[in-house]
């Protein structure tokens, strides 16, 4: 039995699922992916039977520089070594904070925490907060915003929410403007937010972003935008600066310390102070977590912003990203496959489509054509670039691409069942297992 197999025997019998992120578990990649990672550096990442791979995943998106960036890690370290948490606030704490609001103008407080779905949560219910109302509206064709009631509730994975918690959750839909103002017109002053995030894998359209902002301020709703994927992304200062536009609320996780255990939430003052100390005033707990303010993870933080603008960190990832981009549609066009491989977004977190027969995405194909990357070390679920691609690594998964692209031809012109080794690919979001 190889590790792979006893390790990965072992996350399922002690694990639900086999990961604590459904993203991380074996039902999302073809069934020749490693089952356990020992070890990252860089770009590249080892399974516990040692097999190199060049790692195009980064953690769920969360690393953005390079898995164990020097300079990183070792300001993480620095703050362990001062005891990594305290009895009060600690000085990294009110670094940390001061060094986000000063990046972000439309950031006059912060708060932290350690994942995504607790600040998005929290912007929730501080809009709720502030406005004195009970529904929230959400972007229909974003996959993710929170583990808690008030998103899962509005997903086909529903089970244990009560559906009185279901009702309250809306949707709209991106780039459709009109969805929006016909749901603000059917429930009047009753609406507390819209979330949604600047970009998905499709961008945004007339302005629609800025249109948005309009008519939350119109029909006072209070208006966030979850930086969670395009924050340390699209910009150092984000989505919203990258777009033009400033939300009342905004949140952030994943790449903003390169992997350390940081989410954030910010915004207006006004909205923000709610959940502080001002005397006389109704208090609203909004997040109050023990190792929210972990001061390793807040060490990581400040100097990942450092690192970002000494090495204008960004401008590398959308470099790197046309260069895959325009490399991979280029291979297709050889195959004349461009209606059925191609990629979409932005292409500093550019979108993976593989088609079947009938032009439309599909979970076979897509597992066959990512088998074969894998035959070739490259791991590749979606596409997050980070610093440490470089034309070497992007050059590298291009010569992997053309040999994989010949065997997904094939597949096209054949049963595709039998080009499939392992496991067909499984979207997280589905009723059933």
């Amino acid at each position: 039995m190889s590790k792979n197999e006893e390790y990965g025997e072992k996350a399922h019998l002690w694990i639900p699922a086999g990961a604590h992120t459904y993203s991380r578990t074996d039902e999302v990649f073809p069934g020749n992916a490693p089952k356990v990672i020992e070890r990252s550096k860089g770009v590249y990442t080892w399974d516990v039977d040692g097999n190199e791979y060049i790692d195009y995943g980064m953690a769920c998106r969360s690393v953005t520089v390079g898995y164990d960036y020097d300079r990183i890690s070792d300001a993480a370290i620095k703050q362990i070594h001062n005891g990594n948490t305290a009895t009060k606030a600690s000085k990294i704490e009110i670094e940390a904070a001061e060094a986000m609001c000063n990046l972000f103008p439309w950031v006059d407080m912060v708060k932290f925490a350690k994942n995504g779905s607790t600040v998005t949560s929290a912007a929730t219910k501080l809009a709720r907060a502030y406005t004195g109302r009970k529904y929230i509206a959400r972007c229909k064709e974003h996959a993710f915003f929170s583990y808690d009631d008030w998103f899962i509730g509005s997903t086909v994975m529903n089970a244990g929410v009560p559906q009185e918690i279901q009702d309250l959750t809306l949707q709209f839909n991106f780039n459709d403007i009109a969805s929006v103002k016909a749901l603000f017109e059917e429930y009047k002053g009753e609406i507390a937010t819209l979330i949604m995030e600047p970009c998905d894998t499709q961008e945004p359209e007339n302005n629609f972003l800025q249109e948005v902002g309009k008519l939350c301020k119109e029909y006072g709703v209070v208006y966030i935008l979850d930086e969670m994927i395009t924050g340390f992304r699209w910009d150092i200062q984000g989505a919203c600066k990258y777009y033009g536009v400033e939300p009342d609320l905004v949140t952030f996780g994943k790449g903003m310390a390169n992997g350390f255990s940081v989410a954030a939430l910010g915004g207006k003052r006004e909205i923000m102070d709610l959940g502080g100390l001002t005397p006389g005033r109704e208090r609203v707990f909004l997040i109050s977590t023990t190792h929210g303010a972990e001061m390793s993870s807040l060490g990581a933080l400040v100097e990942t912003i450092n690192v970002y603008k000494e090495l204008n960190v960004t401008d590398h990832i959308w470099d790197m990203g046309r260069r895959l981009v325009k490399g991979l549609n280029e291979i297709a066009k050889e195959h004349s496959l461009q209606d059925y491989f191609y990629l979409e977004g932005a292409q500093c977190s550019p979108n993976l489509v593989v088609c079947g027969k009938d032009a439309k995405p599909s979970f076979e194909y897509r597992t066959v054509f990512l088998q074969e990357m894998l035959k070739a070390g490259i791991l590749m679920p979606y596409i997050a670039i980070a610093y440490e691609h470089t034309k070497n690594e992007i050059d590298r998964t291009l010569e992997a691409a053309e040999k994989a692209m010949k065997i997904y031809k094939d597949a096209l012109n054949a049963d595709v069942g039998r080009f499939i080794e392992g496991n067909i690919i499984k979207p997280v979001f589905r009723k059933y297992n």
